[in-house]
């Protein structure tokens, strides 16, 4: 059972997501998220690093929240990362000359073997395998390694003033909707996920037995 104090972290959580999803929306809808050639896609790129910069505010002033963040299931943690597997539609995209293969192909990948490998990394913390903090790790580090790319490929080959790779043809932006939600809201959510499973793994490193740590963490 959750405390009342992480029961109102929690509330405060969602409204939050909520807000922050909504925001996102509506910026994108309003356009503000586009750079066009002649500017860099700074919004997209504060959109995308802000979020993270926040939690770790939070996380480092208010011991509540570090409490709450330090509760979550790891095993929850772990199975949301399937959901990486959508990633694979970059390459649907790119099959339809909607985005440049530097962007797509990487994100791509990564996405789909990050989800894919987030089931079997779950199964491993349910058997209580010994390697499997030692794959919880890689994963939360892979995930974090495909972000960095997808982000990096994507904004040298897009058609802002810093895409010093864009092939110059006609695709789909990053900066309008649907699309300008993967950076400006999945990708910063997916990125603090990855950093809450590894601040779990440092928190339990030689503290608890491998079984203590697959099971100790509550579920939200």
């Amino acid at each position: 059972m959750l405390s009342a104090d992480h029961r109102n972290v929690s509330s405060i959580l969602t409204v939050i997501l909520v807000a922050w999803f909504l925001l996102v929306l509506g910026a994108g809808y309003a356009g503000a998220f586009e750079s066009g050639p002649t500017r860099p896609p700074l919004a997209v790129l504060v959109a995308f690093v802000g979020p993270p910069l926040i939690f770790a505010a939070l996380y480092r002033a208010s011991r509540g929240f570090r409490d709450f963040v330090l509760a979550i299931d790891l095993r929850l943690l772990t199975a949301v990362q399937s959901w990486r597997v959508v990633g694979v539609m970059f390459l649907a995209f790119y099959a339809f000359g909607l985005l440049p293969g530097l962007f797509a192909w990487p994100a791509g990948v990564g996405d789909l073997a990050v989800g894919l490998a987030a089931p079997f990394v779950l199964l491993a913390m349910l058997r209580r395998s010994p390697t499997w903090r030692r794959q919880v790790l890689g994963l939360n580090i892979a995930g974090l390694v495909d972000f960095v790319g997808a982000i990096g490929t994507g904004v040298l080959s897009s058609n802002s003033s810093i895409g010093l790779v864009a092939d110059g043809a006609a695709h789909v932006s990053l900066g309008s909707l649907p699309l300008s939600l993967i950076p400006t809201f999945a990708v910063p959510l997916w990125t603090i996920l990855h950093i809450v499973s590894l601040l779990q793994l440092a928190r339990m490193k030689g503290t608890v037995s491998v079984g203590q740590a697959a099971l100790a963490t509550p579920s939200i």
